[in-house]
């Protein structure tokens, strides 16, 4: 059956392509599944564009489904006016709506992942009616294949007649997190189809340091994942796609915990330390227990009225933040202030008031965060940006600043790359400075080292590096710290937090 439009709409682009585009278009338009893994800020939104465009010129399919996240459909109905004549057909939460776009006419729609759940039954029956291919973009959000919306694309995977995914962080934060999105490409043909047998192998586990031969077959296991999806993989980084950007120069900036932050600290990692180590053994087998305690420790390290609304001074990193802030705006630039808490975003806000600061966080509706944005994009006198990551970090262009300034930092290596790529991509003009702050001798410490070692192993996986490469760096000595900053000494060994 063909599907017929009364009117065809103009399928050409607007306009053409970076050569790196071009190619990566070229080479997945005739495969069944693909992937485009290319780095954030390298526009991999055009690239989606241009390949449902050539999917639908040369009538290799009738329609393109496009699946983002929910807070990033304003982004690709600007894209697709951007880069293209055509008008997405929406799908969201209004089932009545939904009703008459699947029963309408259209080349290419346009929905978020969590329409997919509540829309699985008819969005069946709609690709049995038409030759649908699906671009699922921050592909990502998959990457757990226990969760409802994985299970749901697992389903759907072999009803489209194209399968592409795109994500800068395919290795969102842990080497295991590409399987799901490759299952649901090829259905298990590359990396199998045990996902337990797969985690097993990619565990960047706590005791790879003190075991070599473990981490030797972690490594080896690590070294052969791009090889196996690399004929359906395309993948640019800023330096190989010869895009020539401004420098991003990152630091650490050490602060010291101010005295009674410091106490408070303390009591936080006594009492911990108390509940997970009884009699010198380890007592809590639960690594999700374990993962929100190091977060309590990391909130009370960034600002402990989030745990105490007691607190009345001033958290040790908030003059040092100051500061910085005060440089920029001197300098005539502007910052965005990243946290991951919403509760520090209310409050940064408040405190740095006179710098006309705007806030975007996740409980906030996708229309107020869309107008911070827009005044701190287009107002002269809005110099500061605070944002929580879940929020802002994806399909964002915030290249009106050039400083990144992260007040806190959580476990996720998605979180860290995609935050301060917002500002270091193209159409950057101006040097880029990513500033850490680390309060000294805290959890912030053992945050750095991990994702440290996550950044390392993401790029062998992806291909970036070599095997002897990543070995000449790496470096598995955060199994210990967090022995440390928990307080558990030797009687973790071999524990794993999955952090």
């Amino acid at each position: 059956m063909t599907l017929k439009l009364t009117r065809e709409p103009n399928l050409a682009a607007k306009q053409q392509g970076f050569s790196y585009q071009v190619e990566a278009v070229d080479a997945l338009k005739d495969l069944q599944y693909g992937a485009v893994f290319h780095e954030q800020g390298l526009g991999k939104t055009k690239i989606g564009v241009d390949l449902a465009l050539v999917w639908l010129k040369t009538h290799a399919v009738d329609s393109v489904l496009i699946v983002t996240k929910k807070g990033l459909i304003q982004n690709w109905k600007d894209e697709l006016s951007l880069h293209s004549y055509v008008k997405p057909r929406v799908l969201l939460q209004d089932r009545r709506q939904n009703f008459y776009a699947f029963n309408s006419p259209a080349r290419l729609y346009l929905t978020h992942y969590e329409v997919l759940k509540s829309e699985r039954k008819r969005m069946a029956l709609f690709l049995k009616t038409r030759r649908v291919a699906v671009i699922l973009d921050e592909a990502q959000k998959i990457k757990n294949p226990e969760s409802e919306v994985a299970k749901v694309l697992f389903a759907l995977s072999s009803s489209f007649c194209r399968r592409v995914i795109m994500t800068g962080t395919p290795i969102a934060n842990r080497p295991f997190d590409l399987w799901a999105q490759i299952y649901f490409l090829d259905h298990g043909a590359s990396l199998g189809d045990n996902f337990g047998l797969f985690k097993a192998d990619l565990d960047l586990a706590n005791d790879l340091g003190r075991d070599r031969g473990k981490a030797a077959r972690f490594e080896e296991a690590l070294g052969s994942v791009f090889q196996k999806i690399q004929r359906f993989s395309v993948r640019e980084t800023k330096r190989t796609a010869n895009i020539v950007l401004p420098d991003k120069e990152l630091k650490n900036i050490l602060v010291d915990l101010e005295p009674r932050q410091a106490e408070i600290y303390e009591t936080f990692r006594r009492e911990f330390a108390a509940i997970v180590v009884r009699d010198g053994a380890p007592v809590l087998d639960d690594a999700e227990e374990i993962l929100k305690r190091l977060l309590r420790l990391v909130q009370v390290a960034s600002n402990p009225m989030l745990v105490d609304e007691r607190y009345k001074g001033t958290p040790g990193k908030y003059p040092q933040l100051e500061n910085l802030v005060y440089e920029v705006v001197d300098a005539g630039e502007k910052a965005i202030v990243w946290t991951s808490f919403t509760d520090n975003v209310d409050w940064l806000a408040r405190e740095l008031h006179g710098f006309g600061a705007v806030r975007v966080h996740g409980k906030m509706s996708y229309e107020d965060r869309n107008k911070s944005l827009d005044v701190f994009k287009t107002r002269a006198d809005s110099k500061v940006l605070i944002a929580t990551p879940g929020a802002a970090k994806e399909g964002l262009t915030l290249t009106v600043a050039n400083h990144a300034i992260f007040y806190d930092r959580s476990f996720s290596l998605d979180d860290y790359l995609q935050a301060q790529d917002r500002i270091h991509r193209i159409s950057q003009t101006r040097t880029c400075f990513v500033n850490n702050l680390i309060a000294r001798d805290t959890v912030d410490e053992w945050v750095d080292v991990l994702l440290a070692a996550k950044q390392l192993a993401a790029r062998l996986g992806q291909g970036d590096i070599t095997r002897e490469e990543y070995s000449a760096e790496a470096s598995y000595v955060f199994g210990d710290m967090v022995r440390d900053v928990l307080g558990m000494g030797e009687a973790t060994d071999g524990h794993k937090t999955n952090a």
